[in-house]
């Protein structure tokens, strides 16, 4: 395992100091569920937004908060955590239990971006703060070398309500249907209701959140192609 670990420390560009920390945010709850690396993910999904947050603030000092918010949002965002984890190789170091291991848990999404966040988290105890965003941005160098005001787009539910306003219709209603499945892996079906133009969308989500906002992106494409 440590020789394993040791490959992986080298894509990581971080080598720990206490392996037994290292091991501990590649082991997901299916494996034990006093010992897994849900708390790291917790610290570590703070520290990341805070590096980005701070280092957006930096390279881009004429954005507006909306835009800054919008870069922050798009880059800590769950599928590009799992993007960053796969060119990482961290799939092929998961820690997984007899059943989330045959249904392919080392390629699901959200699998991914929470053992992400929970190197993170291992990393800030190990070395510092310091060494910690040191290494955090160097994993999302490309991204933000990339990353714009312009090029990234206001959220659906956004986008939805001010194309409502600015043809002076009522603002959508968003409800949850159901919730189905155990924390942290529910899924959670929306409703987005256009009152006055009586149309219904669903959608579901891993949280609440995405849910609703893939129900207004599915709300806004219907009113484009109708308009």
């Amino acid at each position: 395992m440590m020789d394993d670990l040791d490959r992986l420390a080298r894509r990581l560009g971080y080598r720990f100091q206490d392996p037994a920390l290292f091991e501990l945010a590649l082991s997901h709850r299916s494996v034990s569920r006093r010992r897994n690396n849900e708390r790291l993910e917790f610290l570590g999904d703070a520290l990341l937004s805070q590096f980005i947050s701070t280092e957006l603030f930096h390279r881009f000092p004429d954005a507006a908060e909306g835009q800054l918010t919008r870069m922050r949002a798009f880059l800590v965002r769950g599928q590009t955590l799992a993007e960053v984890a796969r060119e990482l190789g961290v799939g092929e170091y998961l820690i997984l239990g007899g059943g989330e291991l045959k249904s392919g848990g080392n390629r699901r999404d959200s699998i991914l971006a929470d053992a992400l966040e929970a190197l993170i988290g291992a990393i800030v105890i190990d070395s510092g703060e310091d060494t910690c965003r040191r290494v955090v941005l160097e994993w999302f160098a490309g991204r933000l070398e990339q990353i714009s005001p312009q090029s990234v787009r206001k959220d659906g539910k956004t986008r939805l309500q001010e194309w409502l306003q600015a043809r002076k219709h009522e603002l959508p209603a968003y409800e949850v249907l159901s919730v189905t499945g155990q924390a942290p892996r529910q899924t959670f079906e929306v409703e987005c209701t256009l009152p006055d133009l009586d149309r219904r969308f669903v959608a579901a989500g891993a949280s609440r959140r995405r849910a609703e906002q893939q129900a207004a992106e599915q709300a806004l494409s219907w009113l484009e192609q109708s308009s």
